[in-house]
């Protein structure tokens, strides 16, 4: 298949290239300024650049999404504006968008996290935009078969523990590895409007 692999070059997405590519799959890397095209999906206008640069693809699969982490009292409302942007928006535009992109029977699958279910203190905004992308995964997956659409969902990489396990106290980390195979069943397999909890 070919593959489009937003967000390659961050941790999880270097680990879902890697994968995905050892199993045959050709993988064009995007990223806002790295990867073989460099757009900023977090603009709608930079999601249509980027289709007409990718052509026709098979599958499309995002490892990124941004969004702001504040105590409550000091989030703002551009703070929840830019998490829609940054994380729901962008998935959004990918499989609105690539609609007349994705081949029939192609899919996309889209991250969200455990903090749609498990939330943090100061993370309100990533609560928000993983709910709104799990709930927007079921929704699209009734109206645009063939293709599929499904979310990966997972709590704290073991692989970042050291920079980010204080702030998710008690939350079992787990392995990259064990996510990036959400990803391929995602990718690989039949299931549409799944959400692929990873705890």
């Amino acid at each position: 298949m070919k593959i489009l692999l937003i967000g390659a070059a961050g941790k999880l997405g270097a680990a879902v290239h890697q994968t995905l590519a050892a199993r045959g799959h050709q993988i064009v890397t995007v990223g806002r300024t790295s990867g073989d095209l460099r757009h900023d999906i977090a603009d709608p206008a930079g999601t249509a650049a980027l289709y007409e640069a990718a052509g026709p693809v098979d599958a499309v699969v995002s490892a990124a999404g941004d969004t702001p982490f504040k105590p409550l009292a000091q989030m703002a409302p551009g703070d929840y504006e830019a998490a829609f942007r940054g994380k729901v928006l962008s998935q959004v535009e990918l499989v609105r968008q690539g609609l007349d992109h994705v081949a029939e029977g192609g899919s996309f699958t889209l991250i969200s996290g455990v903090l749609a279910d498990e939330p943090i203190v100061a993370g309100s905004a990533a609560s928000l935009a993983n709910g709104a992308v799990e709930a927007y995964v079921r929704a699209a997956a009734i109206e645009i078969a063939p293709r599929r659409v499904n979310a990966v969902s997972p709590t704290i990489f073991t692989e970042s523990v050291a920079d980010y396990g204080p702030y998710f106290p008690g939350m079992e980390p787990v392995d990259l590895a064990r996510v990036v195979q959400a990803y391929v069943r995602s990718v690989e397999g039949a299931q549409t409007g799944q959400v692929y909890s990873v705890r």
